[in-house]
């Protein structure tokens, strides 16, 4: 079984620096309170890592979204063109 400091401290990169000093401070405490805080600090690390993956996939949905209304905005503009000639070219004709 890997000790238990080491899930305090370990893959913290991707942490805030507040929970990195929190998961520091549990390593140094003793092993009885590491394992009653172990869940807690774990839950934690799940959540901002999810958190973090959801930003992440709302950052790329509207980066995707904003692509998209440029290409509708230039059909748009395609499209009103075309009828702007449509009509002279009716207009022509009558």
């Amino acid at each position: 079984m890997p000790e238990i400091t080491s899930r305090f401290t370990d893959n913290t990169d991707e942490l805030p620096d507040e929970l990195v000093r929190l998961g520091k401070e549990i390593a140094k405490m003793p092993l009885s309170v590491q394992q009653e805080l172990e869940d807690s600090y774990g839950k934690m690390v799940e959540s901002v890592r999810r958190r973090r993956r959801i930003l992440s996939l709302v950052q790329e949905a509207l980066a995707q979204l904003r692509l998209d209304i440029k290409y509708l905005m230039f059909d748009l503009d395609a499209t009103r063109k075309e009828r702007d000639q449509l009509r002279r070219q009716l207009d022509e004709l009558d």
